[in-house]
Protein backbone atom coordinates (compact mmCIF):
# COMPACT_ATOMS: atom_id res chain seq x y z
CA UNK A 1 0.00 0.00 0.00
CA UNK A 2 2.00 3.53 -0.89
CA UNK A 3 2.20 6.06 1.26
CA UNK A 4 0.59 9.95 0.65
CA UNK A 5 2.37 12.55 1.44
CA UNK A 6 0.79 15.51 3.35
CA UNK A 7 0.63 18.81 0.53
CA UNK A 8 1.04 21.23 3.51
CA UNK A 9 4.10 19.62 4.16
CA UNK A 10 6.04 19.15 0.85
CA UNK A 11 8.51 21.64 0.59
CA UNK A 12 9.11 21.77 -3.34
CA UNK A 13 5.53 22.84 -3.65
CA UNK A 14 6.37 26.93 -4.19
CA UNK A 15 9.89 26.62 -5.16
CA UNK A 16 9.33 27.69 -8.65
CA UNK A 17 7.84 31.24 -6.91
CA UNK A 18 10.43 31.90 -4.41
CA UNK A 19 13.36 31.45 -7.41
CA UNK A 20 11.10 34.16 -9.57
CA UNK A 21 10.91 36.29 -7.09
CA UNK A 22 14.63 35.94 -6.37
CA UNK A 23 15.52 36.14 -10.59
CA UNK A 24 13.52 39.35 -10.45
CA UNK A 25 15.09 41.41 -7.30
CA UNK A 26 18.51 40.25 -8.75
CA UNK A 27 17.72 41.71 -12.00
CA UNK A 28 16.26 44.45 -10.49
CA UNK A 29 19.26 45.39 -8.60
CA UNK A 30 21.70 45.33 -11.31
CA UNK A 31 19.69 47.30 -13.38
CA UNK A 32 19.35 49.85 -10.33
CA UNK A 33 23.05 50.05 -9.86
CA UNK A 34 24.31 51.10 -13.57
CA UNK A 35 21.72 54.03 -13.52
CA UNK A 36 23.61 55.55 -10.88
CA UNK A 37 25.21 58.55 -11.60
CA UNK A 38 28.25 58.81 -10.25
CA UNK A 39 29.67 62.05 -8.75
CA UNK A 40 32.50 63.62 -7.11
CA UNK A 41 35.40 63.20 -10.97
CA UNK A 42 35.45 66.76 -10.78
CA UNK A 43 38.29 67.02 -8.14
CA UNK A 44 40.17 64.27 -9.52
CA UNK A 45 42.69 65.59 -11.61
CA UNK A 46 43.24 64.01 -14.85
CA UNK A 47 47.32 63.29 -14.74
CA UNK A 48 46.96 62.43 -18.76
CA UNK A 49 46.57 66.00 -19.39
CA UNK A 50 49.00 67.71 -17.03
CA UNK A 51 49.43 71.08 -18.62
CA UNK A 52 53.23 71.62 -19.52
CA UNK A 53 52.54 75.21 -20.00
CA UNK A 54 55.85 76.93 -18.76
CA UNK A 55 56.27 80.57 -17.33
CA UNK A 56 57.71 82.90 -19.90
CA UNK A 57 61.24 83.80 -19.26
CA UNK A 58 61.75 87.53 -20.38
CA UNK A 59 65.15 87.58 -22.07
CA UNK A 60 66.06 90.99 -20.83
CA UNK A 61 69.67 92.46 -22.39
CA UNK A 62 72.76 93.02 -20.16
CA UNK A 63 73.08 96.68 -20.25
CA UNK A 64 76.99 96.96 -18.94
CA UNK A 65 77.48 100.61 -17.31
CA UNK A 66 80.45 102.21 -17.61
CA UNK A 67 82.38 102.28 -14.45
CA UNK A 68 82.51 105.84 -12.30
CA UNK A 69 85.72 107.67 -13.27
CA UNK A 70 88.87 107.34 -10.88
CA UNK A 71 88.68 109.89 -7.99
CA UNK A 72 90.97 112.96 -9.17
CA UNK A 73 94.46 113.14 -7.40
CA UNK A 74 95.94 115.79 -6.21
CA UNK A 75 99.26 116.14 -6.98
CA UNK A 76 101.62 118.14 -5.20
CA UNK A 77 103.11 121.14 -7.08
CA UNK A 78 106.85 120.03 -7.67
CA UNK A 79 109.32 123.54 -7.61
CA UNK A 80 112.07 122.99 -8.81
CA UNK A 81 114.92 124.58 -7.10
CA UNK A 82 118.66 125.11 -8.61
CA UNK A 83 121.00 123.11 -7.41
CA UNK A 84 123.01 125.22 -5.16
CA UNK A 85 126.96 124.76 -5.37
CA UNK A 86 128.58 125.38 -2.43
CA UNK A 87 131.30 128.17 -3.47
CA UNK A 88 134.76 127.97 -1.88
CA UNK A 89 136.78 131.34 -0.93
CA UNK A 90 140.03 131.00 -3.29
CA UNK A 91 142.51 129.82 -0.55
CA UNK A 92 145.38 127.75 -0.30
CA UNK A 93 144.67 124.01 0.78
CA UNK A 94 147.67 122.48 2.48
CA UNK A 95 147.91 118.66 3.12
CA UNK A 96 148.15 118.02 7.30
CA UNK A 97 149.56 115.14 7.35
CA UNK A 98 149.27 114.02 11.71
CA UNK A 99 152.41 113.29 13.26
CA UNK A 100 153.56 113.64 16.61
CA UNK A 101 156.97 115.31 15.94
CA UNK A 102 155.46 117.91 13.35
CA UNK A 103 157.70 121.01 13.52
CA UNK A 104 155.11 123.96 13.63
CA UNK A 105 156.58 127.17 12.46
CA UNK A 106 155.96 129.73 15.21
CA UNK A 107 153.61 132.77 14.12
CA UNK A 108 153.54 136.27 15.74
CA UNK A 109 149.76 137.83 15.59
CA UNK A 110 149.35 141.00 15.75
CA UNK A 111 146.71 143.32 17.49
CA UNK A 112 144.92 145.43 15.21
CA UNK A 113 143.30 148.21 16.34
CA UNK A 114 140.29 148.78 14.29
CA UNK A 115 138.06 152.11 14.77
CA UNK A 116 134.49 151.92 16.29
CA UNK A 117 132.61 151.71 13.35
CA UNK A 118 129.10 153.56 12.89
CA UNK A 119 125.89 151.32 14.03
CA UNK A 120 124.29 149.54 11.24
CA UNK A 121 120.60 149.28 11.38
CA UNK A 122 120.61 146.12 9.80
CA UNK A 123 122.52 143.69 11.00
CA UNK A 124 122.85 141.48 7.46
CA UNK A 125 125.71 139.17 6.37
CA UNK A 126 126.66 139.96 3.42
CA UNK A 127 128.11 136.84 1.26
CA UNK A 128 129.98 139.29 -1.33
CA UNK A 129 131.81 142.60 0.50
CA UNK A 130 134.27 144.58 -1.29
CA UNK A 131 136.72 143.97 0.88
CA UNK A 132 136.87 139.95 1.68
CA UNK A 133 137.89 139.04 5.69
CA UNK A 134 140.78 137.58 5.84
CA UNK A 135 142.99 136.11 9.09
CA UNK A 136 145.33 137.97 11.08
CA UNK A 137 149.12 137.63 9.45
CA UNK A 138 147.34 135.92 6.55
CA UNK A 139 146.16 132.75 4.89
CA UNK A 140 149.62 130.80 6.20
CA UNK A 141 149.58 131.96 9.10
CA UNK A 142 145.61 130.49 9.85
CA UNK A 143 146.59 127.24 8.39
CA UNK A 144 149.93 126.86 10.84
CA UNK A 145 147.71 127.67 13.31
CA UNK A 146 145.29 124.99 12.08
CA UNK A 147 147.89 122.55 11.30
CA UNK A 148 149.55 122.96 15.02
CA UNK A 149 145.87 122.19 16.87
CA UNK A 150 145.68 118.93 14.47
CA UNK A 151 148.71 117.51 14.81
CA UNK A 152 148.60 114.04 16.60
CA UNK A 153 144.74 114.74 17.52
CA UNK A 154 143.54 112.25 14.46
CA UNK A 155 140.08 111.37 15.21
CA UNK A 156 140.76 107.70 16.69
CA UNK A 157 137.09 106.76 14.88
CA UNK A 158 138.54 107.91 11.07
CA UNK A 159 141.73 106.59 12.11
CA UNK A 160 140.19 103.50 13.06
CA UNK A 161 138.01 103.09 9.66
CA UNK A 162 140.90 104.72 7.21
CA UNK A 163 138.62 108.03 7.09
CA UNK A 164 140.53 111.28 5.38
CA UNK A 165 139.38 113.71 3.17
CA UNK A 166 138.37 117.33 3.43
CA UNK A 167 136.17 119.06 5.26
CA UNK A 168 134.41 122.17 4.23
CA UNK A 169 133.51 124.93 7.41
CA UNK A 170 131.54 127.87 6.85
CA UNK A 171 130.89 130.69 9.38
CA UNK A 172 130.86 134.27 9.98
CA UNK A 173 133.51 137.08 10.50
CA UNK A 174 131.94 139.62 13.18
CA UNK A 175 132.32 143.32 12.37
CA UNK A 176 134.98 142.96 15.45
CA UNK A 177 136.86 139.85 13.59
CA UNK A 178 135.50 137.33 16.23
CA UNK A 179 134.55 134.22 14.55
CA UNK A 180 130.83 132.45 15.37
CA UNK A 181 127.89 130.56 13.14
CA UNK A 182 131.03 127.92 12.35
CA UNK A 183 129.48 124.49 10.50
CA UNK A 184 130.36 122.05 8.40
CA UNK A 185 129.14 122.52 5.14
CA UNK A 186 130.56 119.10 3.76
CA UNK A 187 132.03 116.43 5.75
CA UNK A 188 133.67 112.90 6.25
CA UNK A 189 132.71 111.68 9.21
CA UNK A 190 134.95 109.92 11.96
CA UNK A 191 135.21 112.81 13.91
CA UNK A 192 136.72 114.72 11.63
CA UNK A 193 133.78 117.32 11.30
CA UNK A 194 133.35 118.11 14.87
CA UNK A 195 137.43 118.33 14.93
CA UNK A 196 137.28 120.78 12.36
CA UNK A 197 134.44 122.86 13.98
CA UNK A 198 136.24 123.27 17.25
CA UNK A 199 139.64 124.21 15.58
CA UNK A 200 138.01 127.06 13.61
CA UNK A 201 136.25 128.22 16.76
CA UNK A 202 138.86 128.60 18.83
CA UNK A 203 140.97 130.58 15.99
CA UNK A 204 142.25 133.49 16.76
CA UNK A 205 140.21 136.96 15.61
CA UNK A 206 139.71 137.35 11.64
CA UNK A 207 140.25 141.11 9.96
CA UNK A 208 136.56 141.62 9.09
CA UNK A 209 135.64 142.39 5.97
CA UNK A 210 134.59 145.91 4.43
CA UNK A 211 131.57 147.35 2.54
CA UNK A 212 131.97 150.30 1.37
CA UNK A 213 134.64 151.00 3.73
CA UNK A 214 132.78 149.82 6.84
CA UNK A 215 133.28 146.83 8.28
CA UNK A 216 130.29 143.99 7.84
CA UNK A 217 129.30 140.90 9.01
CA UNK A 218 130.43 138.65 5.95
CA UNK A 219 130.56 134.61 5.23
CA UNK A 220 133.39 132.49 5.27
CA UNK A 221 134.75 129.20 3.98
CA UNK A 222 137.88 127.22 4.50
CA UNK A 223 138.30 124.06 3.16
CA UNK A 224 140.51 121.65 6.13
CA UNK A 225 141.88 118.20 5.09
CA UNK A 226 142.68 115.34 6.77
CA UNK A 227 145.46 113.13 5.70
CA UNK A 228 146.13 109.50 7.56
CA UNK A 229 149.38 108.67 6.99
CA UNK A 230 150.57 105.22 7.17
CA UNK A 231 152.09 103.98 10.46
CA UNK A 232 155.39 102.17 9.70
Amino acid sequence: MEAKKNPQLDIYRKSTLFFNIGLFLSISLVYGIFQIEFKGDEGIMDLGTVSTEKNEILDIPLTLQPPPPPPKIQLAEIVEVANEEVIIENLPIIDMEMQENAEIEEVAYQEIELDAPEEEKAEEIFSVVEVQAEPVGGVKAFYAYVAERLAGNYPPTAERMNIQGVVYIQFVVEKDGSITDVKAMKGIGGGCDELAIKVVEESPKWIPGKQRGRPVRSYKMVPIRFILKMRD
